[in-house]
C-alpha cells in the first residue's frame, strides 16, 4: 500500500498545478481572477507539507489564504492537522483561511470534520471524488483533469463505456506520443484507487488492435497478469517487463523510460544490466 501512495502523490504533484483551477471553480466553487504561489514551509517540525496552498484574490474582491489536501485513505488525524494549518496560516499571512479535503477513496470517507472543544470550534469542508460527476472532468480540454474522471461518479453508465470513454478523451487531449503513454500509465495507477485495475486492463486488450506497434509496446500488455491480480511480485514482473519493452522499442533516456514507468531510474538502471548480461 505505501508503494501505491506515492505513486498516487507522484501524479498529484506532477498534474496539480494543471487541475487546480479546474477544481477551483467547479468544485470548490472559487472563481479566481488573481493567483499567489505562497511558500509552504509554515512550519519546520511538521510533517508534511500543505498539497496546495495558495494566495487567492476572487472575483468578489475577496482575498483568503486557499489550502487544499488530497487523501486516500482515512487518516484519524486529519481533524487535527487541519486545525494546525489553519491556525498557522491565519498567524502568518494575517488573512481569512479557506480548507478543503478532497477525498479519492472508494469507499465513503469517515474522517472528523468537526472539532468540537470547550474553547475550540473548528470544522474543515470535506468533498468525496465519487460523488462528483464524471462528465465535469472528461470533457475538460486538459488532459490532467479528464484523467480525474475515472475517480468521479459513473452516474450509472458501465465501468467499460466509460473507461472506453476516458481512454478516448486521453488521446485526444494528450499533447504528443510520448505524453501519451506518460498518461496511460497514470490512469492505470488512478484506476486502483476505484478498484478497476483488472477492468482497465481488459478494455486496453480489447482496442489493442486498433493501436499502433510503437504504441502497443507502451500502452501497455506488460501490465498483464502480474498487475491484474495486484500482487507484489506479479506487480514488479509487469514493471520490469514494461520497462523492458520500452528499452527495446524506443530512444529514451533513463530518466524518460522511469517518468513513464513510473519507477525509480535506478530500477531502470537494474532492468537494463539484467538485459546486458
Amino acid at each position: 500500500m505505501g508503494k501505491q501512495v506515492s505513486q498516487y502523490d507522484k501524479i498529484l504533484k506532477e498534474n496539480i498545478e494543471a487541475v487546480i483551477p479546474g477544481l477551483m471553480q467547479h468544485i470548490l466553487g472559487i472563481t479566481a481572477v488573481d493567483t499567489e504561489e505562497i511558500p509552504d514551509d509554515i512550519q519546520h517540525t511538521k510533517e508534511r507539507k500543505p498539497d496546495v496552498l495558495k494566495k487567492i484574490t476572487d472575483s468578489a474582491g475577496s482575498t483568503f489564504i486557499l489550502q487544499v489536501e488530497f487523501q486516500t485513505a482515512n487518516d484519524t488525524e486529519m481533524i487535527y492537522r487541519m486545525a494546525e494549518y489553519h491556525v498557522m496560516l491565519e498567524r502568518k499571512y494575517k488573512l481569512p483561511v479557506r480548507q478543503f479535503v478532497i477525498f479519492l477513496g472508494p469507499e465513503q470517507p469517515s474522517m472528523a470534520t468537526e472539532l468540537a472543544g470547550t474553547h475550540l470550534q473548528f470544522r474543515y469542508p470535506l468533498i468525496w471524488f465519487a460523488q462528483l460527476d464524471y462528465e465535469h472532468f472528461l470533457h475538460s480540454a486538459k488532459v490532467e483533469e479528464v484523467l480525474l474522471s475515472v475517480l468521479g461518479d459513473f452516474k450509472g453508465d458501465s465501468e467499460e463505456q466509460v473507461l472506453r470513454r476516458i481512454l478516448a478523451r486521453v488521446e485526444e487531449t494528450s499533447s504528443s506520443s510520448f505524453a501519451l503513454q506518460r498518461h496511460f500509465n497514470q490512469l492505470r495507477v488512478l484506476s486502483q484507487l476505484r478498484n478497476l485495475g483488472v477492468k482497465l486492463k481488459e478494455v486496453m486488450d480489447s482496442i489493442a488492435k486498433y493501436i499502433n506497434e510503437e504504441k502497443d509496446a507502451l500502452y501497455l500488455r506488460g501490465f498483464d497478469k502480474g498487475e491484474a491480480r495486484g500482487e507484489e511480485r506479479g506487480e514488479q514482473k509487469a514493471e520490469t517487463r514494461f520497462v523492458q519493452n520500452l528499452l527495446g522499442k524506443l530512444s529514451l533516456s533513463d530518466e524518460q523510460i522511469a517518468d513513464i514507468a513510473g519507477v525509480s531510474v535506478e530500477f531502470v538502471l537494474q532492468v537494463k544490466q539484467a538485459s546486458v548480461s
